[in-house]
């Protein structure tokens, strides 16, 4: 039985609420039994509607930052506080005479320079005061977007050459910074960040079991349909790790056993198995699903390509302690960077398998931040057959807005806490398709039932 929360909790579908409004009760006192039918009546006629999702013939997800939280993911709409003290750990030497190394510095002028005001640390005494806060109880996180940090920094770097030179920018505080400096403020973000995605983070573990009871429920798909696309811009591993958990085979575009390399032609293979029998019939393996990280992952690394390796990245489990990971990174580069091998083979797979005829996209995490993932939506919206599905707990993006003042009825959105997140939509809206037909018929005869009770009722009354 589900707990929803009817001020916050929404299933729309061309800006049509599913969910019944039911009574309000006081905190602490329990919900009337006809609000909980009522609200549960809503659920089932939502279930069974995902479920006819799920049986069209192209099925894809887009996973962003958001579905990997219940496992210790990072939101960078602030600076992350285990970014933020990876930083300080690599930034600060020396105990009794602590040393602030030059990058730290400019890590955090690039701060004050993005944040407009004289809330963050620039001089030595307030970088000491800061990570004795950060080793406090309950740190608060700077409200400064890492992104546009990181994209400070690259524009300072930009304005000198490749190799040598010293930038100057007058101010209060000024900049003084030379290249190899910048170089190393990058690196060391840009690190942090990829070790922060080595989720699920200690005591976050029980978050996984959502990503495995998705993988379950995916998977009961009718195999005369083509195979779900996992897509994700997350560079962590949760849904690999829940495919390895659940027997699950992932068609990920690389080949090999000890030497995994990228070759995205796999994409077009499949998995049969021969049938008991000597007529030569073959049997489609049930356990397969394609995933496609379109902004690389932590486990990639970046090779010199060979005639064997032509993209030249090959896939090896991550180590925190010396991995260099193969991402994009959110800086200013994050677009040119899309055009170039493999991700413009994987965001071309991206585009194909949501312009393809009886298309769904279920968006669980995304807040449409990125430009070119936008535009790929764009594109998809204007096939008549295509449905997208946004799951957000409070979708605040001008591209969702002008999505919902349209009302159109192919613009499915779940809100609020209950539904609206990876966990709740797992749990409570996406069916496994194996009892679906079962509930079918259990709220058929329930709402035969009903008009006939009612029915019933009208007449008694008029007698």
């Amino acid at each position: 039985m589900s707990n929803l929360d009817p001020s916050s909790d929404r299933f729309e579908i061309g800006g049509e609420n599913l969910i019944p409004k039911v009574g309000s009760v006081e905190s602490g006192s329990e919900k009337p039994a006809n609000d909980v039918r009522k609200g549960d009546d809503g659920l089932d006629d939502i279930r069974v509607r995902i479920g006819t999702l799920l049986k069209t013939e192209t099925v894809s997800l887009l996973f962003g930052a958001g579905a990997s939280l219940d496992c210790g993911g990072q939101l960078i709409g602030a600076i992350p506080l285990a970014i933020e003290q990876a930083l300080q750990k690599e930034g600060i030497t020396g105990e009794s005479k602590p040393r602030i190394r030059r990058w730290l510095l400019l890590f955090y002028l690039a701060l004050r320079h993005c944040s407009g005001g004289d809330s963050s640390p620039v001089t030595r005494d307030a970088i000491l005061n800061r990570r004795q806060q950060l080793n406090g109880n309950s740190p608060s996180p700077l409200k400064v977007n890492f992104e546009h940090v990181l994209a400070q920094l690259h524009r300072w770097r930009a304005a000198l050459p490749a190799t040598g030179g010293r930038l100057r920018i007058a101010g209060s505080p000024g900049v003084d910074a030379e290249a190899e400096d910048l170089d190393t403020a990058l690196k060391q973000s840009t690190h942090a960040l990829g070790r922060a995605c080595d989720l699920p983070t200690a005591g976050k573990e029980v978050g996984l079991a959502t990503f495995k009871t998705l993988v379950r429920k995916l998977l009961t798909r009718p195999l005369n349909l083509k195979r779900v696309n996992v897509f994700t811009l997350n560079y962590d591993t949760l849904v690999e790790q829940a495919a390895d958990a659940e027997g699950v085979v992932l068609l990920d575009g690389f080949v090999g056993t000890q030497r995994r390399v990228f070759r995205p032609e796999s994409y077009e293979q499949d998995l049969y198995f021969p049938a008991e029998t000597t007529e030569g019939r073959v049997h489609r393996f049930d356990r397969v699903l394609h995933l496609h990280k379109l902004h690389g992952s932590i486990t990639w690394r970046a090779n010199e390509p060979t005639i064997d390796d032509p993209y030249g990245i090959q896939s090896e489990p991550f180590n925190a302690a010396s991995s260099k990971p193969l991402l994009i990174y959110p800086t200013p580069a994050k677009y040119g960077e899309t055009l170039d091998s493999p991700y413009s083979e994987l965001f071309r797979r991206f585009a194909a398998a949501l312009t393809r005829p009886q298309s769904v996209l279920f968006v669980i995490g995304y807040g449409f931040g990125d430009e070119h993932v936008n535009t790929i939506i764009r594109q998809a919206l204007a096939v008549p057959s295509f449905t997208l599905v946004i799951v957000d707990p409070a979708p605040q993006s001008a591209f969702v807005q002008t999505l919902r003042e349209q009302k159109d009825c192919r613009v499915w959105i779940a809100e609020g806490q209950t539904i609206g997140t990876l966990a709740g939509f797992v749990e409570h809206v996406l069916p496994d398709l194996r009892d679906e037909e079962i509930r079918k018929k259990v709220l058929a005869t329930h709402r035969a039932l009903s008009k006939s009770h009612a029915s019933e009722g009208g007449e008694a009354s008029g007698s």
